[in-house]
């Protein structure tokens, strides 16, 4: 088969590698669509310390199953399926306390063994989640990223009629929007620097968007503030923007060694609070559910697909700002 090889950090190429087989527990899934995300970036770059080298990336992805083992469960050749990449231990502390995407031996398909950018991609058969006729692989890919949106708002306080401010309209935080009226906010509001990004926000139910939070008329600040996008300059404004008693979740992913400048005066007077959220954790079959049930509008999230050979390509377009979500056709385009 071929799949996208990242043979080191920086030097990449599409190879021809021998077809998967699957172990007693496993599924041979053949892929349909794989998403491309930050993470791919970084593994692309050096910069995702727990991947190894040379590794087939691809971690948001769904197709149809085409091989099962002997002892695999609950899926049968033909189905189509959307694959939850965690591989977590099922040992440690955390596992053993149900807290898994924080797993001390923690592992992700296309991010620490081989994942979807090939025609086809080995995986425990109790990572998939069979998926509706009616849904395209390109759809299913969403899922992913969508299960990672959901855990967001577990650890998030769920009251009726709080005001959202999410800093960043890409695909997480167009994501987060969704789950954010589909959850009874009164308002949701969107910062971004991309005006065509703002106009989508816009189009998928903002109450507001904008490039500044200073333009918005809500002096006395927002329930529940987020931040997809990782940037210390947007952090450190939405740490700001938090209204007495509410909560900034820190969802988008910044540099390892960054850092950001915080009250704890504020922290503790306003009792604000703080919290973070890591990838899957029992939330992808909910996930499955919500994008079957349309809350999330799938046609408007992605906006480009690319053939194998031309990730290169679909790098650039990710990295440049351009549209939404980039998905990548193993077997070619529809």
């Amino acid at each position: 088969m071929r799949a996208l090889v990242i043979e080191k950090p920086g030097r990449f190429s599409v190879e021809s590698v021998p077809d998967p087989t699957p172990g007693p527990t496993e599924a041979v899934v053949r892929v349909g669509a794989v998403g491309i995300c930050g993470t791919d970036a970084h593994i692309v770059n050096g910069e995702f310390p727990p991947t190894p080298y040379p590794i087939v990336p691809g971690h948001e992805f769904a197709g149809e199953v085409v091989a099962v083992g002997g002892d695999a469960a609950g899926v049968r050749v033909g189905d189509m399926v959307a694959v939850d990449p965690s591989l977590f231990c099922g040992r440690c502390h955390y596992c053993a306390i149900g807290r898994g995407n924080l797993c001390e031996n923690w592992g992700a398909i296309g991010d620490t063994v081989d994942g979807a950018m090939a025609e086809y991609v080995a995986v425990p058969a109790a990572n998939c989640h069979r998926l509706p006729g009616h849904l395209s692989a390109a759809h299913g890919a969403l899922i992913e990223p969508l299960s990672c949106a959901v855990h967001g708002f577990d650890v998030l306080p769920r009251q009726l009629g709080s005001h959202y401010l999410i800093y960043g309209a890409g695909t997480m935080g167009l994501l987060m929007l969704q789950l954010a009226t589909a959850a009874g906010a009164a308002s949701v509001s969107v910062i971004d620097v991309n005006a065509g990004r703002l106009e989508v926000s816009r189009t998928l139910g903002a109450d507001a968007a904008s490039t500044s939070a200073d333009e918005l008329d809500r002096p006395e600040g927002w329930e529940i503030v987020i931040d997809c996008t990782g940037a210390i300059a947007a952090i450190e404004d939405g740490l700001a923007r938090v209204r007495r008693g509410g909560t900034f979740q820190q969802f988008g992913v910044a540099a390892g060694d960054a850092r950001a400048a915080v009250s704890p005066f504020r922290i503790y007077n306003d009792e604000i609070t703080i919290v973070g959220s890591m990838a899957v954790l029992h939330s992808f079959g909910r996930a499955v559910d919500l994008l079957c049930e349309g809350v999330v509008d799938a046609d408007t999230m992605i906006t480009h697909d690319f053939p194998l050979d031309e990730f290169d390509e679909a790098l650039r377009t990710f990295r440049s700002g351009i549209g939404r979500k980039i998905q990548i056709r193993p077997s070619g385009r529809r």
